[in-house]
């Protein structure tokens, strides 16, 4: 597949690039359907807060044009969005003047199993904890080795997805998706102002919650809360809602609010 550097084509990158030696960037996993990546606004939201926060100064008009271009050539597929600090010499400290690198690799959609979506899913329980550090919090920053080791916990297709918890054992998210619960008709998802992944559809799907009158709260979210919900389902940007149907012996229905969700979302992704 192909692969732009600075809006070029090419197959390479500098190894002082500090994306690559101090994970010093960020990046977007976005869908491409029929030539258009249909979360677009959503995605350029996160990449310019999380250019904000790390002081990476991007120009979000160029990257909007370059990732429109590509995503045309790519036509469907995933394009993976990155963004580095730049190059620079040896040590932690930034360079006095950044020159952000724009990345984009193309590839094909993942596959996913029907069952998934019609029938749920089967969380494993990770170990891995998330570590709190709120000024990254919410961000897709390079640096995703809790992810990493997370996902190594287990092999094979009986899970689909990973639990991830915080320090203090409150649910958080998957690996790679977030996740939301419905207790008493309410749509509840965690706050994610110390740690995880503030996922794009995480986000389209309170703004649709709000248009369509549903109540919807973010909050912490302690285990037992967790277990004791009505309804569980898991989001992505790629495959759109999965229902939760069980972790560690507890087991969930797929309820109606998650099936109404999983069409908006169906629709809000062109699936």
């Amino acid at each position: 597949m192909q692969s732009w550097v600075d809006g070029h084509p090419a197959e390479a990158l500098s190894i002082r690039d500090r994306g690559l030696a101090y994970g010093d960037g960020l990046f977007e996993t976005i869908a491409v359907r029929g030539g258009r990546p249909p979360l677009l606004e959503y995605h350029l939201a996160r990449l310019a807060e999380g250019c904000r926060r790390l002081a990476i100064p991007l120009d979000l008009p160029l990257m909007r044009t370059e990732l429109l271009a590509f995503s045309a050539g790519l036509g469907e597929g995933v394009t993976k969005l990155m963004v580095t600090r730049g190059e620079g010499l040896r040590g932690y400290a930034p360079p006095p003047v950044a020159l952000p690198r724009r990345i984009l690799q193309g590839a094909p959609f993942p596959t996913y199993a029907q069952a998934n979506a019609e029938q749920g899913v089967q969380l494993f329980p990770c170990t891995t904890r998330l570590a709190e550090q709120p000024l990254l919090a919410g961000l897709k920053h390079l640096n995703r080795l809790e992810q990493v080791i997370a996902r190594a916990e287990w092999q094979g297709s009986e899970f689909a997805e990973g639990l991830m918890r915080d320090q203090a054992g409150r649910v958080i998210e998957g690996v790679f998706s977030n996740l939301f619960v419905v207790i008493d008709g309410v749509l509840v998802t965690a706050d994610l102002s110390r740690c995880g992944v503030a996922g794009v559809m995480r986000a389209a799907l309170l703004d649709v919650a709000r248009a369509e009158g549903i109540k919807a709260d973010v909050r912490d979210l302690p285990y037992d809360t967790f277990l004791a919900a009505d309804e569980v389902f898991l989001c992505n940007s790629l495959f759109g809602i999965w229902p939760v149907r069980s972790v560690t012996g507890h087991h969930w229905s797929v309820g109606p609010l998650t099936r109404k969700l999983q069409a908006i979302a169906r629709d809000l992704l062109d699936i």
